[in-house]
């Protein structure tokens, strides 16, 4: 049986986080959150790394995605980067080439289908 996918979620908004973490466990997918983004650098430092991190653009506490985004290409070089935002791409500064960009609101299985997609291709 293959190794699950293990995603870090980085999402302020705590019943969403919630929500979307427990739908995704149910897809079999093993989900690590992190409330904002120096969160989710401590988790990045531990042992075991990530397949994705899929973050929201706009974060509270001073690091956007696209700035968490750049510390996730240094700190896990083989993790997919997904950032989503409520804004239109082209309201937004110009994503680094190795993100992937999934657009608000996106439905549930949306989501699922990008962060399993390089999963099955292997």
């Amino acid at each position: 049986m293959p190794e699950p996918l293990r995603v870090l979620m980085v999402e302020d908004q705590q019943d969403l986080r919630e929500l979307i973490g427990q739908a995704l466990q149910d897809f079999g997918i093993e989900i690590h959150t992190a409330d904002d983004g120096p969160a989710a650098m401590r988790l990045l430092q531990e042992p075991g790394g990530f397949d994705v991190v899929f973050s929201d653009i706009s974060m509270p506490n001073g690091m956007s995605g696209v700035e968490l985004s750049a510390h996730v290409a240094e700190t896990l070089p083989h993790a997919r980067m997904i950032l989503a935002s409520g804004y239109a791409r082209s309201q937004l500064p110009p994503l680094p080439a190795h993100v992937e960009f999934l657009p608000k609101p996106y439905r549930l299985r949306q989501l699922v289908a990008m962060l399993q997609a390089p999963a099955e291709a292997h």
